[in-house]
């Protein structure tokens, strides 16, 4: 009888599938044993296979120790404890190419580390390295610090003038780590480029915000060079042009998309969709869109966008609820249309919505849904937000997000928690700053306000057009009239900024509220572009408090030309006039009111109660609950009034 084989013997009449752990597909081998293993599929023939490479002797020269090697890394699952084993029982030792296997065994398996190690051993033992092992040490540096070794080990190998390979990784590395000025330079120094080098760089511009430059190595590639682009490179482009928004040069990208025969893709059509849509044109993105044979969930979110992004809420909502498929980026593509188009309450409800369909949110979702509370006043969210997810680790508290968090706590009345989530952030901006300055002008802190505008100047992030919106303001609220003139000539005079109708606005505020008239209508009447209504409204209010007649009429005047319809212009010209008895000019005042059919607006106040919202009108009694309501403002005001309250005339 004859023995059994340990697994059946491969057919002489049809060659067998490579596995797909095998990727070396110009090795041909014709010892039986090892011809077995290059098409080996399973762990357990594999340790077969291993143990008669062992009984013959086999498993400790270089080359069987090197397939086994590569099929216990780079099968799937690794076995990287066994690839191990294999690589310390090598007799001659290991070479380059079984430490570079093992190299990549370890970045498929997130050990980059593990990786850079053996790379330290290969330049240790002064082995022959290749380009392969260079670009692995590469991949393991962009998860690391050693960026600049590896680097230089290349230059000194001289990888990096004769392996167009090793140019793209490291033009890679230092892109993917948005160190554009270093890809730039690599880029410039390679004798070689093929269209990966072109891309990575294109690719890179526009994910670190260079728009512009990505667009002139697109044009500089294909116009200068003549290299024909790829279908990655066309997405960059297309994404380049999206952050510019300039149909014209959108509508080039699409004649090389349909010249170039690179054939459509779902990821190339996602970015023409994309693309269109940022540049305002809803009818060439709705075009691709329809022409699409297959698409997923983000040719739909892109679309949700464009219509978004054009105003036309009513179709990107339709466009949401026929989506087959939502995710994450989905519903807050959709939180953020509703935000932006000023309907906090619905940005709010589509989050909710969000949570209840069991989508996890990111962070543009809270970049969004956190403004919306702010709108709203809506602190119990907002509490609740920062406590869920930013607490908690869920998603990490980027620039952005924090700015968002410290104007909705502001906003909301906690300016307590405004300022330790601002002190607390690692990295900060202009608009953190401003958030925080605006914060605490806005709630009357004018000295912090101030304190903290000192501290800003001083680490050298230039102010701008908001920041001395804020300052002024904090002058303003403590009639710090000396110190607002000087902010105000100082943002022109120091850092170049012309001020614009809300800084003049601010500055007649201050002076009216001192009681310095003259001065702030100075102020108005010598505006370049001329007082607006906030100028020419702070300019009233302040002489209503101090009972100014003569320039009170002429900021009506204003006003009236303005916006003839508010009714607060004839309410704060009524309480001047009264404040001087002048009762026929009163009287004057409610008949241009009736004759004009201007009404005045009743005062209206909001209170959110276990996440809902209840508004209420002056007198309104549609509530229902109102009887209470009015029952319990009753008891209130007789227990006022016996601590001794006197209600305003």
């Amino acid at each position: 009888m004859p023995p059994q084989r340990p697994f059946p013997a491969p057919a002489a009449s049809a060659p067998h599938p490579r596995p797909a752990w095998n990727t070396n597909r110009n090795l041909v081998v014709s010892h039986p044993l090892l011809s077995l293993l290059e098409h080996c599929g399973s762990f357990r023939r594999l340790l077969q296979l291993q143990a008669l490479l062992t009984v013959t002797g086999l498993a400790a020269h270089r080359f069987p120790a090197s397939r086994l090697l590569a099929f216990c890394a780079l099968s799937d699952p690794p076995r990287l404890a066994h690839a191990a084993a294999v690589l310390a029982q090598c007799a001659e030792g290991p070479n380059a190419y079984m430490l570079a296997t093992m190299m990549r065994g370890f970045l498929r398996a997130g050990l980059p580390a593990r990786a850079l190690a053996l790379f330290r051993r290969v330049l240790r033992d002064r082995l022959p390295a290749d380009a392969r092992t260079i670009v692995f040490a590469l991949k393991a540096a962009s998860a690391s610090s050693p960026r600049a070794s590896v680097h230089c080990v290349s230059l000194k190998r001289g990888f990096l003038s004769q392996s167009v390979l090793v140019g793209n990784a490291l033009v890679h590395l230092y892109a993917s780590n948005m160190s554009l000025p270093d890809a730039r330079k690599v880029f410039n120094e390679m004798p070689d480029r093929d269209v990966v080098t072109w891309t990575t760089l294109v690719d890179g511009y526009a994910r670190g915000g260079l728009p512009d430059e990505a667009w002139r190595v697109f044009c500089r590639m294909v116009v200068s060079e003549g290299m024909w682009p790829n279908g990655v490179t066309l997405v960059a482009a297309a994404s380049a042009v999206g952050q510019m928004g300039l149909l014209g040069l959108g509508r080039t990208v699409h004649r090389c998309v349909a010249e170039s025969g690179v054939g459509t893709s779902v990821n190339l059509e996602n970015a023409l969709v994309d693309m269109f849509g940022k540049c305002g044109c809803l009818a060439s993105a709705k075009e691709v869109f329809d022409g699409m044979s297959a698409k997923d969930v983000y040719s739909w979110t892109s679309m949700v966008s464009a219509y978004a992004k054009c105003g036309d809420l009513e179709s990107a909502v339709q466009q949401f609820e026929e989506m087959p498929r939502r995710n994450s980026v989905s519903w807050s593509c959709m939180i953020a249309a509703y935000s932006q188009a000023n309907q906090p309450e619905e940005a709010v409800r589509m989050f909710n919505g969000m949570i209840a369909a069991g989508a996890e949110p990111i962070d543009a979702t809270l970049v969004s849904v956190v403004p919306a509370c702010a709108q709203l006043g809506c602190l119990d969210l907002g509490r609740w937000l920062y406590d869920t997810y930013i607490v908690s680790h869920k998603i990490e508290l980027t620039v952005n997000l924090g700015n968002a968090f410290v104007d909705m706590f502001a906003k909301c009345g906690d300016v307590g928690a405004a300022s330790r989530l601002f002190g607390n952030m690692e990295e900060k901006n202009v608009v953190s700053w401003n958030s925080m300055i605006v914060a605490h002008a806005s709630h009357g802190q004018s000295e912090q306000a101030l304190r903290l505008f000192q501290q800003f100047k001083g680490i050298g992030i230039f102010p701008d057009e908001i920041t001395y919106i804020g300052v002024l303001s904090a002058c303003s609220h403590s009639g710090l009239v000396s110190e607002g003139q000087h902010h105000f000539k100082e943002m022109k005079m120091v850092y170049g900024i012309e001020p614009r109708s809300e800084h003049y606005a601010c500055m007649i505020d201050l002076l009216g509220k001192v009681g310095l008239i003259e001065e702030a209508f100075e102020v108005a009447r010598s505006m370049p572009v001329g007082a607006d209504e906030a100028g020419w409204g702070a300019l009233l209010n302040a002489c209503r408090m101090h009972g100014n007649v003569e320039i009170g009429e002429c900021a009506v005047d204003k006003l009236v030309g303005l916006d003839p319809s508010d009714s607060g212009i004839y309410i704060l010209m009524s309480q001047i006039y009264a404040s001087k008895s002048k009762w026929d000019q009163v009287k004057m005042l409610r008949m241009v009111m009736r004759n004009r059919g201007v009404k005045k607006n009743p005062g209206c106040s909001s209170i959110e109660v276990d996440g809902e919202f209840h508004e209420f009108l002056a007198a309104d009694v549609s509530h229902v609950h109102s009887e209470d309501i009015y029952a319990a403002l009753k008891n209130i005001y007789i227990h006022s009034k016996t601590e001794g309250y006197i209600p305003p005339a």
